[in-house]
């Protein structure tokens, strides 16, 4: 049987379409915009490869967007199919842990992964999965314990080091573990500066420790690496006016609020005008400096309207 990037067996058909795997896997990790079109090369390699589908469940389950959530379930069906004749109890764990996210249990889904990662440390795919579930609500304790618990299983050489890092780095940072977290978030970015994640949790502890232009020039610094980038770079805009409306620096601020992380006109925002971070990003961006007393002019009206088109939707916790 074939075996992933990180050595874990998988019921694939071909060589070509665990590469295919490894390459969709790696793009989800280091948040590529093109990730959701590495699928098609992987299913055309082996339409029947339990955990593209799987993968390709948890990729529309990702944005928060009831909208997708049909895609999702038709996923999981037919990863359910693959794997009942093909698939490893490891690949079917996954399946079930994608059931209980589309059913909106996350304890369930983020208990499933933890078990996965009991008996295979080295499943990046389970790891960030559970990171990412536990992060959104609202357990970064149990983050943490994720991370603690693959650590020592993981070898600095095995592809994805860099996003354990990352998430140990993020991790730390939200349980206020500041020095570890910077340490392994500079680890990381060393390895690969375009780690959007690193970089985010880098800023999360200059933002927390008040180190507002150390925290723009940092930023600054790794911004000519976020070509290709998904909407997490618009995040990190956000943290670098963040810094500036801390230094009082309200048209600098808005500025990047047009060009940078709120720019209708940009390919990414164009593609998903109403994607949740991004208008999180925005909204709580208009609402800091309205508190400031800065006129913010017509731009609630755009935000507005994405957000009625959206009520019901409770996907986000």
């Amino acid at each position: 049987m074939p075996r992933d990037a990180q050595g874990n067996a998988v019921s694939a058909a071909s060589e070509d379409a665990v590469r295919a795997y490894d390459h969709a896997v790696a793009g989800y990790l280091t948040y590529r915009a093109d990730t959701g079109r590495r699928l098609a090369p992987m299913l055309a390699a082996d339409p029947e490869f339990g955990m593209a589908h799987v993968f390709k469940g948890c990729l529309l389950m990702a944005p928060f967007d009831a909208a997708t959530v049909p895609r999702a379930v038709e996923a999981l069906a037919d990863a359910r199919r693959c794997l009942s004749r093909l698939g490893t109890p490891r690949e079917r764990a996954h399946a079930e842990a994608l059931s209980a996210w589309i059913d909106g249990e996350i304890g369930r889904a983020l208990a499933v992964w933890e078990e996965i990662l009991e008996d295979h440390p080295r499943d990046v795919l389970a790891f960030r999965l559970h990171h990412f579930n536990a992060f959104w609500s609202g357990s970064p304790e149990r983050m943490l314990a994720g991370v603690e618990r693959v650590l020592p299983h993981w070898p600095a050489d095995l592809p994805g080091w860099g996003a354990v890092l990352a998430c140990r780095a993020f991790a730390n940072e939200e349980c206020g573990g500041y020095v570890v977290a910077e340490a392994s978030g500079r680890e990381a970015l060393a390895l690969d500066p375009g780690d959007l994640w690193a970089a985010h949790a880098v800023a999360h502890v200059m933002e927390m420790q008040g180190r507002r232009g150390e925290g723009i020039a940092f930023l600054d610094g790794l911004e000519r690496h976020w070509e290709g980038a998904n909407n997490v770079a618009h995040h990190l805009w956000w943290h670098r006016a963040m810094f500036h409306l801390e230094r009082r620096e309200f048209d600098t601020a808005l500025g990047l609020y047009d060009r940078r992380f709120r720019d209708l006109a940009s390919p990414l925002v164009a593609a998903m005008p109403d994607f949740t971070t991004d208008v999180q990003n925005a909204a709580s961006m208009l609402f800091r400096l309205e508190l400031r007393g800065v006129a913010v002019g017509e731009r609630w009206a755009e935000l507005a309207d994405k957000a009625e088109a959206r009520i019901g939707d409770w996907l986000s916790p």
